[in-house]
């Protein structure tokens, strides 16, 4: 049976998702909770005014927020491609 995993240090990021990461990873995990509840209050607010489609659609902005800040998060943790660099 092959193994077709890929272990820590075996493959790099390439420049482009490195640089983004180098930027991206200064902004404060709080920004995307901040942006999640955002996004849920607005959507609230819409769904009051009887504006259901826009309440869906900033509704839905939640959880690619909450994903975006796991994604920070875990670059902050591990780096850009997870390898140590001893």
């Amino acid at each position: 049976m092959t193994d077709y995993r890929v272990s820590q240090g075996d493959v790099q990021e390439d420049q482009i998702t490195a640089a983004i990461e180098k930027v991206t990873s200064q902004v404060p995990s709080s920004v995307y909770l901040a942006l999640a509840l955002g996004s849920m209050a607005v959507s609230v607010g819409f769904q009051a005014a009887k504006k259901h489609h826009d309440a869906l659609f900033v509704g839905q902005w939640a959880a690619p927020f909450l994903i975006l800040g796991i994604y920070n998060k875990l670059v902050k943790l591990h780096g850009s491609d997870g390898a140590s660099h001893a």
